[in-house]
């Protein structure tokens, strides 16, 4: 194995899950010609996130190594829906909705990918072209027994929930999608292993050599415990504004910032083990926290606008400046005064008035730039005050009849 496929090895796993099967994907390197690296993105959730970039930074890393990305829009298959390790099916969308979220997806990918080495192709291609019959034929080739190997269908069958035909169909189909593209390598979440190895069994079955598969780990959000998710608001949004991603970032914990440093910093790992061992003598983490927040907003802003994120932080966060754009509401008390805990669940900047009395008993809250301490306190009609929780959200309020 000569020294550029060791290389590669190494880049290609820094960060990975899992990869099956190496000595493959060492024998597809070492013959020296670009491979084709395939991920499927099923269009029903087009806002990316950092969680979407664990995946998308390993395909910018194998395109800067000389290979072709194969982005896979399942347009096809987002009109079946599909369960994706859930207790229950995705809904199916229509033909309008698909085409809609795969315009967004592509607005996005390339702030990240390299446009001029990626190929974005839709399933529907070749699923549109066959028939009945050919679909007949590529559900033949595996058998019930084997798709109740997949974890989720398994769990539901024990538990006596249904499973609807079409769902067996859903992973057949991402397999064929390995076949149509003659992909080399298939990148997914750890959470798609079943359909990713679907398609290496429909690649030897259809005479091809089969695909090596990476899968990538589940990036935990802002909170350090879910997976990253936009309905759990614990997302940093890739098209969010400098300052947005900047400020989500610099709030991670310290030990929540080398995973995110890990999985989507492009540093490389002897610059990464350096700052680890520069903070276990003494460094202050919130030095490697900048960098790595930089970073970030420079990919998919511009160098300047990193810059400018960190000397607004450093205004709002380290001198006790507010920001330009806070937000203002207005909100309707019944009585002449309203609780600030009530108030702060209506406006939406604490989940419930219990989450307010934690904040306000940890010193995360500040009325008019001055920190609250009592959990009585009541706002009086007719008065509008700045609400800052924790050192990101704002609001200007203003109470009325």
């Amino acid at each position: 194995m000569n020294k550029s496929t060791i290389e590669q090895l190494d880049i290609i796993k820094r960060g990975s899950h899992e990869l099956l099967v190496e000595k493959e994907l060492e024998s597809k390197l070492n013959k020296g010609h670009p491979l084709r690296i395939k991920a499927g993105f099923d269009p029903t959730a087009p806002d990316l996130h950092l969680g979407h970039a664990v995946l998308l930074n390993k395909m910018r890393q194998l395109q800067d190594m000389g290979h072709h990305v194969l982005f896979l829009i399942g347009d096809f298959t987002g009109m079946i829906g599909d369960p994706s390790g859930k207790n229950s099916t995705r809904p199916p969308l229509t033909r309008e909705q698909v085409a809609e979220n795969a315009k967004s997806y592509t607005d996005q990918v390339f702030r990240i990918l390299k446009q001029e080495q990626t190929e974005v192709v839709f399933n529907s291609i070749w699923m549109d072209k066959m028939n009945a019959a050919d679909l007949i034929k590529l559900a033949a080739t595996h058998t019930v027994a084997r798709m109740l190997e997949r974890d989720d269908f398994d769990k539901r069958y024990r538990n006596n929930q249904a499973i609807a035909i079409h769902e067996f169909i859903y992973p057949l189909i991402q397999g064929y999608d390995s076949v149509a593209l003659k992909a080399d390598i298939e990148l997914g979440g750890t959470d798609q292993k079943f359909n990713l190895l679907m398609g290496r069994e429909l690649q030897k079955h259809f005479g091809q050599s089969p695909q090596c598969i990476l899968t990538m780990p589940l990036l935990e959000g802002l909170d350090g415990i879910n997976k990253m998710s936009k309905s759990l608001n614990n997302y940093v949004g890739i098209t969010e504004s400098p300052k947005d991603i900047f400020g989500k970032l610099m709030s991670v914990s310290d030990e929540l910032m080398w995973r995110y440093i890990e999985l989507l910093s492009f540093e490389s790992s002897a610059t990464i083990q350096q700052w680890r061992r520069a903070v276990e003598e003494g460094r202050n983490p919130r030095e490697i926290k900048v960098k790595f927040a930089q970073e970030m907003v420079a990919r998919f802003h511009s160098a300047r606008d990193a810059e400018m994120a960190l000397t607004d932080f450093e205004a709002r966060f380290k001198q006790g400046a507010l920001p330009d754009d806070i937000p203002e509401t207005i909100v309707q008390a019944q009585e002449n005064t309203l609780p600030l805990t009530q108030l702060l669940k209506l406006t939406g900047l604490t989940t419930s008035t219990s989450e307010a009395m934690r904040l306000i008993k940890q010193g995360g809250i500040k009325l008019d730039n001055k920190k609250v301490e009592d959990k009585t306190l009541q706002i009086s009609q007719g008065k509008t005050v700045i609400i800052q929780v924790g050192k990101r959200k704002f609001a200007k309020v203003t109470i009325t009849k």
